[in-house]
C-alpha cells in the first residue's frame, strides 16, 4: 500500500470507529448497563488489563481509559467522540465546545463545604469576611463564596482534602460527598450543601456531524436506559 493509500485507509477507519472516553471506577461500572442497552459489551476488565484502549463486542466501538478530569479534554480535542464525566469536572473544565445531551443520573453525590467539628462556620462566612478553603474544585468554590459575599483564599489540592483543616492549613474544604463516612472519620462535618452532582454524556460536536447516525443511536439508547432506571 502506498503512503497516500495508507493515510486514506487510516482516515476511513478513524471515521468508522466510535471512541468512548471513560474513567476507571464508579463511572465505568455504572456506564456498563447503559452500554448494554445499546448492545455494547466491553470485553476486558480495566482493573485487570494494562490496556488503555479496550475492545468491545462491536468492531466499530472502543473504550479509552483516561483520568476523570481528562475526559472533557479528550472529547473536546477529538481524542474521543464522546465520554461520560461528572458535572463537577465539566464546571471546572468549562465545557466549551462540548455537546451535553444527557444527564445520565449515575455516580450521584453532592458538592459540599465541610469544616472541623466545633468550628463556627456561620461566623466565619458572614458577609465581607474572609475564609481559607482547600479544594480541588476552585471554580465551584470561588463562585459559591462570591455569591455569599465572602472573600475566599483558595488552596488547591488534589487529594487528602480532609487533612487541610486538621493541620491548620485551611478553615474548611469544598469536596464531593457521597456517604459522609470519610468526613466523620476525620472529625469533619458538612456545613453547607453546594450542588447535586451526577455524570453527563458529552459529545464532540464535529463527531456528531460526521458520525451522526451511530452517535444518535448511542444517545437514544442511553436516554431510554436512564429513563427506565
Amino acid at each position: 500500500m502506498t503512503g497516500r493509500g495508507f493515510v486514506r485507509a487510516f482516515s476511513d477507519w478513524k471515521f468508522s470507529v466510535i471512541t468512548l472516553a471513560l474513567s476507571k471506577g464508579r463511572i465505568f461500572d455504572e456506564t456498563l448497563p447503559l452500554l448494554a442497552a445499546a448492545g455494547i459489551e466491553v470485553l476486558e476488565d480495566p482493573e485487570k488489563s494494562r490496556k488503555l484502549i479496550l475492545p468491545t463486542n462491536q468492531d466499530g466501538v472502543r473504550v479509552v481509559l483516561v483520568r476523570a478530569t481528562d475526559v472533557p479534554t479528550y472529547v473536546e480535542y477529538g481524542g474521543a467522540d464522546l465520554g461520560v464525566t461528572g458535572k463537577d469536572v465539566l464546571i471546572e473544565h468549562g465545557g466549551a465546545g462540548l455537546y451535553q445531551p444527557l444527564d445520565l443520573r449515575i455516580a450521584q453525590c453532592h458538592m459540599a463545604v465541610a469544616a472541623p467539628v466545633g468550628f463556627d462556620y456561620q461566623k466565619a462566612v458572614r458577609q465581607g469576611s474572609r475564609i481559607t478553603v482547600a479544594t480541588k474544585y476552585t471554580t465551584i468554590a470561588r463562585h459559591f463564596f462570591a455569591q455569599k459575599g465572602v472573600h475566599v483564599d483558595l488552596i488547591k489540592l488534589y487529594g487528602s482534602m480532609e487533612l487541610a483543616p486538621l493541620t491548620g492549613m485551611a478553615d474548611a474544604i469544598v469536596d464531593l460527598v457521597s456517604t459522609g463516612k470519610t468526613l466523620k472519620a476525620n472529625n469533619l462535618v458538612e456545613v453547607e450543601h453546594i450542588m447535586d452532582i451526577s455524570s453527563r454524556l458529552v459529545v464532540n460536536q464535529a463527531a456528531l456531524k460526521l458520525k451522526m447516525a451511530r452517535i444518535r443511536h448511542l444517545i437514544d439508547a442511553f436516554a431510554s436506559a436512564t429513563q427506565e432506571a
